[in-house]
């Protein structure tokens, strides 16, 4: 079994930077893509960026593309969220999470991704 642990989100002030980093443990993540998510009060969780096992490709939602920057170091099995020009609408807690099965094609959806972490607090304000 899979654990995933999410790390280094904070309070920061608008216009700062974060670099989030979800290390897995239990079983190595190199073959398996991998995904960000973050969770809104009252609102369903929201996808923020994926990318795939090899590391080659990625894909971001709308709000965060141009801002945020995902990568992973399959030898150290862990996966980052680098994330730029906060603002505070980006107030959230944000979760990494493994893609339900191996390889395969990036996706947005949560439904495709069946091992999250607990999840960490980024905090901007204005």
């Amino acid at each position: 079994q899979v654990q995933l642990v999410e790390s280094g989100g904070g309070l920061v002030q608008a216009g700062d930077s974060l670099r989030l980093s979800c290390a897995s443990s239990g079983r190595a993540i190199s073959n398996w893509n991998m995904g960000w998510f973050r969770h809104f009060p009252g609102k369903a969780r929201e996808f923020v960026a994926a990318i795939i096992w090899s590391g080659v490709s990625t894909y971001y939602s709308d709000s965060v593309k141009g801002r945020f920057t995902i990568s992973r170091d399959n030898a150290k099995n862990t996966v980052y969220l680098q994330m730029n020009s906060l603002k505070p609408e980006d107030t959230a807690v944000y979760y990494c999470a493994l893609a339900r099965a191996p390889y395969g094609g990036l996706s947005a959806e949560s439904y495709e991704y069946a091992q999250w972490g607990q999840g960490t607090q980024v905090t901007v304000s204005s």
